[in-house]
């Protein structure tokens, strides 16, 4: 294999060399819990007091506004399932988007199986909320909205600041995942009127096994697991101290270098779409304007999508499709179907996620690769023969 190229920063972000610098005092001679009074315990209870300081600082939050979790998965099911648990006999309906990550989706269908209602709403060809379909979907009985701030697989941001301001205007709690958004464009709590915000540190170059919850100051969470009294009382279990440590020295970092990183990447990102839609056939997903620095994701009509990602995996290019292979079964991406995709073209589903390493020479790689791909699929696909006789 002549070279590789890591395409896939949306998946995972390679750990920074300062979140690692950062991690290392705590894996060896820094190993005190930070719950023992002992001077190791008292010097690791430090290193987290300064790593809330740090993520608290990243997103416009005050230090005791943040909670450590394991993930973001995590920090959306506390949020969702926290929240309607304290609320739930003041309300039990929930806004939501077509679109939203299966942390946040999955966890709503657990809880209308406990009684509670939810709304999803649509998006439009771009898979972009309307800010009025909030106002219109909200009732009496209302008590959250929760609405991705930037969707992993389409990479579209929304509107976040209009949302938050709908929802504080009629009382309602807003929470946002925004797993895709920190580190990458900027995010302000106070300014957008995010009431909770959930954020992991894979995504942004931290480590992995680590996230952070934004819970406003005045709302009171139920603990999520119980035992000791880590988290103030609501998260049990010896807080990763090295993990967290990582997370906020890389989110740090990269909230210092955004103006700069976001120029290159939405460069190259911008490059890779203009010659990726001179395959033929080829569309792009989600917003040509308001997307995610690195996000660039298509659908190669004619071709299906998992066939595609080996075949890149084969030239030495991870990428990632939003259709996945399961018991047997092809199915495609919800978010792709909810832009209006028919079946048969959100099979062929393909995202590029790039990230500050990434180079224009990476790009021309994949740009490269990716026709005679497509054509080779298109050659034994029958759905290409059948469009070519149109």
């Amino acid at each position: 294999m002549s070279r590789f190229v890591y395409a896939d920063n949306a998946a995972t972000a390679k750990l920074s060399q300062t979140a690692l610098d950062a991690m290392l005092p705590w894996l060896k001679e820094g190993y005190g819990n930070p719950s023992s009074v002992y001077r190791l315990g008292r010097e690791a209870r430090r290193a987290l007091d300064g790593a809330r300081d740090q993520v608290a600082a990243a997103i416009g939050a005050k230090p005791e506004e943040i909670l450590f979790t394991g993930s973001g998965t995590e920090a959306d099911n506390w949020a969702i399932r926290g929240l309607c648990e304290k609320l739930r006999e003041k309300g039990r309906h929930i806004i939501t988007s077509a679109i939203e990550h299966h942390a946040v989706s999955h966890t709503l269908e657990a809880l209308e199986k406990q009684g509670f209602e939810v709304t999803y709403l649509s998006v439009d060809s771009c898979g972009r909320v309307s800010v009025e379909d909030v106002k219109a979907a909200i009732r009496p009985d209302t008590i959250l909205i929760t609405i991705m701030f930037a969707n992993n697989e389409i990479g579209t941001i929304q509107p976040i600041a209009e949302i938050g301001a709908i929802a504080r205007e009629h009382g309602i709690f807003f929470h946002t995942d925004a797993v895709q958004a920190a580190g990458h464009v900027p995010v302000d709590v106070g300014a957008m009127h995010i009431d909770l915000l959930a954020l992991s540190a894979h995504k942004f170059g931290g480590p992995k096994g680590v996230g952070a919850l934004y819970v406003r100051k005045g709302i009171k969470l139920p603990s999520f697991i119980t035992g000791g009294g880590q988290e103030k009382g609501r998260r049990a279990g010896t807080e990763n101290v090295a993990g967290i440590v990582g997370m906020a020295a890389a989110l740090t970092e990269a909230v210092a270098h955004m103006d700069e990183n976001r120029a290159k990447v939405e460069a190259l990102r911008d490059k890779l779409i203009a010659g990726m839609l001179q395959i033929p056939a080829v569309r792009l997903t989600g917003d040509p304007v308001n997307r995610l620095p690195g996000n660039a994701s298509f659908v190669v009509e004619c071709v299906e999508g998992e066939a595609m990602i080996l075949m890149l995996d084969a030239q030495g290019i991870a990428a990632s499709s939003g259709s996945a292979c399961s018991s047997g079964a092809l199915d495609p991406s919800h978010v792709l179907l909810a832009i209006g995709l028919p079946h048969e073209h959100a099979h062929g589903s393909v995202r590029f996620s790039l990230g500050e390493a990434n180079t224009e020479a990476d790009v021309d790689y994949i740009l490269e690769k990716m026709p005679p791909i497509a054509a080779k699929l298109r050659a034994m696909s029958p759905l290409w023969e059948e469009r070519a006789d149109d």
